[in-house]
């Protein structure tokens, strides 16, 4: 489906701003350039009339996201955790998108989930409600487990939405090769690796089993976090376009006014949030990357419930160092060690100068550091980030992507819950905790007991692996052949003897 002719879907996403009267919301909200208000206005304008006309009950932005379709919309939920970055008004605009959407009707979603699971849903279900939710892929329903009488919530996947987002994914796509084409410096942000990442992040989260999957791995991951609940996966009656769980009973992490009247804390969730998110970043690897309000509320109890499960991020444990340190660095004022971790990664090219990029830095993190903590913002941070890398030739990380939203949009929850939370402060004690179990001798200790796991594993395989090896070389010499299996096999053993002397350090330690 990719090609020239989704050029019309771009054209119709400036003519259906334009349409909507969300064109100058828009503009405004992001404090636009005369000259960027002339281009887009330029280019949206003349073809108003092409526009989607969308529900004019809805905000002009909200109209305008939700007749352009899932992927716009996904955005906006982004967006709606941004208040500091599009203003308030627009924030509250969009907050709908989160779970308020238009729903479909009970029939189909009552058809969808006979087909899926392959039983009349009387034998499933003895209860099966109207929508209680409604996004932008799918829907949830409450509903009763016939069998077991336990409530549970239903989420069906909307009809057809697979190929509404292939149309704007194929869009997108295009968009990015404009982009390669027409901006040669923007090359170096990876556009099209970018689109590529968004697109499997989107796959996943088509496939709700691969959710339910996720799900499962991230509450046996947190079961020992304080303050933190996750609704049980049902199995049995979880499939592609339908998964069942648990109910969860709780107070909308969006409704301050509800929290208030709960007596729920603000200052205590806003720090917990940020809290959780760092945690299962750094701790696991495994973090819910789609955190806005819409998919946490408040237990009765005061714990945090998490749900929503089909945007999930992972990173590796060298990344994870990596993004620690970044962060150490800056909490404790070291641009020094920022800059040569940046180095080290490979994120910044050897050829630039580790000192002037050190002082650049130094430029990004002072004055937020002299802000007022109700100014103090990690989204700010990125900004200036980002200046910074396009100076020094930095690419774009794709594995990063999720971390780096995630992070914003954490942020976003945790302002809206204290306008006046400190996120360093806050972020302080857990990465630092991070920074001394992974960064240092039991760390290393830990990478050497791995690595003779490893070299446990394979380790009938490592002669015919240097044979091979060898004989792919062309025309070796003798002396030379004799050479490189002598340091093959010496590597191979001085590495094995000292991950085991590792591990026998280890065991003596504890």
């Amino acid at each position: 489906m990719r090609g020239p002719h989704n050029i019309w879907r771009l054209i119709r996403t400036g003519a259906t701003l334009e349409r909507t009267g969300a064109m100058n919301v828009v503009l405004d909200a992001f404090e636009a350039t005369p000259a960027v208000r002339f281009v887009a206005r330029a280019l949206g304008l003349p073809f108003k009339f092409l526009g989607y006309k969308g529900d004019p009950s809805m905000p002009p932005a909200t109209r305008a996201l939700t007749a352009l379709g899932p992927a716009y919309i996904k955005f906006g939920q982004v967006l709606s955790t941004r208040p500091d970055v599009v203003g308030d008004d627009l924030a509250l605009q969009l907050r709908v998108l989160q779970d308020k959407l238009p729903p479909f009707s009970i029939e189909e979603a009552k058809a969808e989930v006979e087909r899926e699971l392959g039983l009349p849903l009387d034998q499933m279900f003895s209860e099966f409600s109207e929508p209680v939710a409604a996004a932008s892929i799918a829907q949830v329903h409450k509903a009763r487990i016939a069998a077991t009488g336990e409530d549970v919530a239903v989420k069906v996947l909307r009809p057809n939405i697979e190929r509404a987002f292939r149309k704007d994914v194929d869009a997108f796509y295009l968009a990015a090769r404009m982009v390669e084409l027409f901006s040669p410096g923007s090359r170096r942000l990876r556009p099209m690796d970018v689109i590529e990442h968004f697109d499997g992040v989107v796959r996943g989260e088509l496939d709700l089993r691969l959710e339910s999957a996720s799900a499962s791995e991230f509450a046996a991951n947190t079961t020992e976090d304080q303050g933190f609940q996750l609704p049980a996966i049902k199995w049995n009656l979880s499939a592609r376009r339908v998964m069942t769980l648990g109910w969860a009973d709780g107070v909308p992490l969006g409704d301050n006014a509800a929290i208030d009247a709960a007596e729920h804390d603000r200052v205590v969730l806003g720090d917990r949030v940020l809290h959780l998110f760092l945690n299962h970043a750094l701790r696991d690897g495994f973090f819910h990357a789609d955190m806005h309000q819409g998919n946490l509320k408040v237990a009765p109890n005061g714990d945090i419930i998490a749900y929503d499960f089909g945007i999930m991020g992972h990173i590796d444990e060298y990344t994870r160092r990596v993004y620690a340190e970044i962060l150490y660095g800056f909490i404790r004022r070291d641009y020094m060690r920022v800059a040569k971790v940046h180095f080290e990664a490979g994120y910044v090219p050897a050829d630039k100068d580790v000192d002037e990029f050190a002082r650049a830095l130094r430029a990004v993190g002072e004055p937020i550091f002299g802000m007022d903590a109700t100014h103090i913002s990690m989204a700010r941070l990125l900004s200036y980030l980002f200046e910074v890398t396009e100076r020094f030739g930095m690419e774009t990380r794709t594995e990063l992507i999720l971390l780096q939203r995630t992070m914003v949009v954490v942020e976003g929850v945790a302002r809206s819950l204290n306008p006046h939370i400190n996120i360093w402060e806050v972020a302080s004690p857990i990465v630092t905790d991070y920074i001394t179990k992974s960064i240092g001798p039991r760390a290393a200790l830990n990478d050497l007991a791995n690595t003779a796991m490893v070299l446990a594993r394979f380790g009938p395989r490592l002669p015919g692996l240097v044979e091979a090896a060898l004989l792919r070389q062309s025309n070796p010499q003798p002396e030379m052949r004799n050479s490189r299996i002598g340091w093959m096999l010496l590597s191979a053993l001085g590495g094995a003897a000292l991950a085991s002397g590792a591990i026998a350090l280890m065991v003596a330690l504890t």
